[in-house]
Order: structure tokens, then C-alpha cells, then sequence
């Protein structure tokens, strides 16, 4: 059981796509945080979330990791090379050698490796199966590390069932709150943590599947074309945006 976490990485450990009403972002890691208080209660669980949306991996290895590490968790969640791999081109050799090194970092400094592959959304994308394929390579590319000991591996990116266009926003870039309830749930069960009931994950899993999603003109001009245009810009959605949790905070059961 663990009593301190960090979070580190982009839009997915941030948490967008799970807005709460007043415009924050909640996601999978403050999920995970919330299991973790629940399973160690009476005792107390400080939680922080340095991830910023729109980073690739070299900033969150440059900008997060060394501010992690400093708050002196017993767990830290690494995730990235999301925003890499949608790039034209990606390094990857490059960027699977940094991902190590950066698991490696936090593991000398004697703190346990939550490292996750995130959620695969390329059934729903354009020029999916050129992104999908890159993904498969990366994750392939950092299997051995599951190994060691003080890592923890949880493999959302092979996990089919978040695929199902249910667990995806609007976008379908990032997950909706049942995407990242479910991923929460995984997390806490490598972990051996118990799901909490009241988040419905079995039931969602047992439902049908929904309907394969079809991008229209509106999704387009609403979701792609202005991503599009970041890029051409050098823009990201993360600019001017500084870390929601920084510190290590106690957390409220009633969260």
C-alpha cells in the first residue's frame, strides 16, 4: 500500500476528457489516488498531479520528472510519448531510450515505477493504423522494464475493451469519465487495490458494445482542423498551463 503518489505526463494523466462542472479535470490518477485513500483509510493518502496536456515526452521527462521525484513519493505514475507518436514523423528509437532512462531515474531514487502505456484511440482517428502501429512498436519496445522489480507495467494501449468508442470523449483523442474510471480501474488492480463498486466499471464492461464512430464534417472542423492548425502554429493546448495538483495534498474520501 502506498500513502504518497505523483503523477507525471500530458493530457491523459491530466485528465481531459473528465471535466468536472467546474472545468477542472479529474481523470484516472486522481481515480487511483481516491482507490488508494479508500483502501488505506483510516490512514491518510497525499496525491499530486504535475502532468500538463499537450507535452511530448522530452518536456515531461525535463520539466515533471525532476519536481516529482523531489517531492519524495513512495509511487510515481510515468506516461508519455502520446503526443510524439501523432506527429509526422517520430524518433522512436529516441523516444523509447528516454522513456527508459526516465524509469531508470526514478528507480534509483528508490521509488516504486507506475509506468503506463495509455488508452488506444485509433479506431476512431484518421490515419489511425499509422499511429496504432507506432504505439504497438513503442510498447513492445519497453515490455522488459515490467520486469523489474519496483515497477509496476499496466498495459492500456493492448487492452481492447478501451477501444469501445463508450469509453472515449468527443474528440476521440482522449477518454470520457468511464475511459478513465476504467484505466483507474486497471491501475489499482496491478496494484492490488480494490475497484471501488460505486464506479460501475463491471457494469460498463458487461454492457454491449457501442456503435463504431463516424468522423463527419463537423468533427473535422471541430476537433481535427484545429489541432491541424496548432501544429502549424507551434501552438499546444498545454501553453500557459501549469501543473492542477503540485504538491502533495491529502486526499478527501468525499472526492
Amino acid at each position: 500500500m502506498f500513502h504518497s503518489y505523483a503523477a507525471i505526463g500530458d493530457s491523459f494523466t491530466e485528465g481531459v476528457g473528465d471535466e468536472l462542472p467546474d472545468g477542472v479535470s479529474r481523470g484516472w490518477a486522481d481515480f487511483v489516488a481516491l482507490g488508494l485513500a479508500k483502501a488505506a483509510a483510516p490512514e491518510p493518502v497525499r496525491y499530486a498531479n504535475l502532468a500538463i496536456r499537450g507535452r511530448k515526452l522530452g518536456p515531461i521527462i525535463d520539466e515533471q520528472l525532476k519536481a516529482a521525484i523531489a517531492l519524495g513519493p513512495e509511487v510515481i505514475s510515468f506516461n508519455g510519448g502520446g503526443n510524439d507518436m501523432l506527429r509526422p514523423r517520430m524518433p522512436e528509437e529516441m523516444v523509447a531510450n528516454r522513456f527508459r532512462q526516465a524509469i531508470h531515474r526514478i528507480r534509483d531514487h528508490g521509488i516504486h515505477v507506475l509506468m503506463l502505456s495509455g488508452a488506444n484511440p485509433t479506431d476512431h482517428l484518421p490515419l489511425g493504423r499509422v499511429f496504432d502501429a507506432r504505439g504497438a512498436r513503442l510498447t513492445a519496445a519497453l515490455q522488459d522494464l515490467a520486469q523489474l522489480d519496483g515497477v509496476t507495467f499496466v498495459d492500456n494501449f493492448s487492452d481492447r475493451r478501451l477501444r469501445d468508442i463508450r469509453y472515449w470523449s468527443a474528440d476521440q483523442l482522449h477518454l470520457n469519465s468511464l475511459g478513465h474510471a476504467k484505466v483507474a480501474s486497471n491501475v489499482l488492480t496491478a496494484l492490488g487495490v480494490p475497484v471501488p463498486d460505486e464506479w460501475g466499471v463491471a457494469e460498463v464492461a458487461a454492457a454491449p458494445a457501442g456503435r463504431k464512430s463516424r468522423n463527419t464534417a463537423t468533427y473535422y472542423r471541430e476537433y481535427v482542423l484545429p489541432w491541424i492548425g496548432r501544429r502549424l502554429t507551434g501552438r499546444s493546448s498545454g501553453d500557459g498551463r501549469t501543473a492542477k495538483r503540485p504538491t502533495l495534498e491529502p486526499v478527501a474520501l468525499d472526492a
